[in-house]
């Protein structure tokens, strides 16, 4: 039987993608925004565009995906924070 690796990058992406998903909806219902750090998020999302081009080069699904859904994710937390200010 083979084992595809790329099932654990696809569950390690779920996980770590998942965790800023409380995040948005807490701001999203509370449109509180004032403990969110800016720089953070910045660099959160410049990190994340990095490893989006670096799964795209490697052509690994799991890295492509979760870095396409938290760019997202990061994005609409950047949205609020410049909305809500």
């Amino acid at each position: 039987m083979s084992f595809n690796i790329e099932i654990i990058g696809l569950m390690a992406a779920a996980c770590t993608t998942a965790a800023f998903v409380p995040q948005v909806v807490k701001t999203w219902k509370t449109k509180d925004v004032e403990n969110l750090s800016l720089s953070m998020y910045l660099v959160m999302l410049t990190g994340v565009l990095l490893w989006l081009t670096y799964g795209i080069y490697l052509d690994s699904i799991s890295i492509i995906l979760a870095n396409i859904v938290t760019a997202i994710l990061v994005c609409i937390i950047l949205f609020f924070k410049f909305r809500y200010k």
